[in-house]
């Protein structure tokens, strides 16, 4: 039988909350998000200098004092986030292994990608609790999983402490209304991502393909063939937002075209 149910207004009514929203992964989920009917509000350092037809706020969020300046700025024009993406993160942390990690490397990469979800979530939950709903996703990566210790090495630890700290916080909040959700995407193509693998090139002295191929097959291979598409994410995720995914929760969700090699 057809399915000719019709999603883009079940989130109706809904405020979202997505960091990191301006390019990538963020704004693919941001522009989801608002087909399916949101009122989106993103974050990020700078403007991307284009039109946006979400509600952008300039921040950031790995300064701890930010966090209130952004919620305030949210309970004044919107009221309670219903749904919360923490999308951003990354690194800048060099390549070259362990030995290549200074204090300050370890420091900024689990800033930005533990703590700062961290300090977002607690400042949003109290609303949901209130109202007794909400969705909460953390973007975190298979390297989370599957550690690239050439390159990622302090950006994987980060992310796998954000897994286990977003099973953390479902099992305390699942039973009080708010779920609580992990999404972590393979090699998606971005543009981070192809500066990133531009830059791995030119360290190695190699082409762009050739790199690619590499990170590829340290990762355990694509079986998919190709990197995922933000939209790819994007669209997972609007589904584990919705209505349609009331009973999912405290659950990891790897997209990554079959890269992990375990069940």
């Amino acid at each position: 039988m057809e399915n000719t149910q019709n999603y883009n207004s079940e989130l109706n009514g809904k405020i979202a909350l997505v960091t990191g929203g301006t390019k990538g992964i963020g704004k693919a989920i941001a522009d989801r998000l608002r087909d399916a009917g949101a009122s989106v509000i993103v974050t990020a350092r700078n403007h991307p200098g284009t039109d946006l037809p979400h509600h952008f706020i300039a921040t950031d969020l790995t300064v701890a004092s930010e966090t209130a300046k952004v919620l305030g700025e949210i309970n004044e024009k919107f009221g309670t986030v219903d749904i919360l993406v923490n999308n951003m993160g990354g690194s800048s942390s060099p390549s070259g292994g362990f030995s290549a990690l200074t204090d300050e490397h370890w420091e900024n990469d689990i800033q930005l990608n533990l703590l700062a979800p961290a300090r977002i979530d607690r400042a949003v939950l109290p609303g949901m609790l209130e109202q007794k709903s909400g969705v909460i996703i953390h973007i975190s990566s298979i390297t989370g999983i599957s550690p690239v210790h050439e390159s990622l090495g302090a950006y994987a630890v980060a992310k796998a402490a954000l897994i286990n700290y977003s099973k953390s916080l479902s099992k305390e909040f699942t039973p009080k209304g708010v779920r609580v959700l992990t999404v972590s995407p393979g090699m998606v193509k971005t543009d981070t991502m192809d500066a990133y693998l531009h830059s791995l090139a030119g360290e190695a002295g190699v082409s762009v393909d050739e790199i690619t191929q590499n990170l590829m097959n340290s990762l355990g291979g694509i079986p998919m063939g190709r990197m995922a598409s933000p939209e790819d994410v994007a669209e997972f995720v609007g589904y584990l937002v919705s209505p349609r995914a009331s009973y999912l929760t405290g659950a990891n969700y790897v997209i990554d075209g079959g890269t992990i090699a375990t069940v």
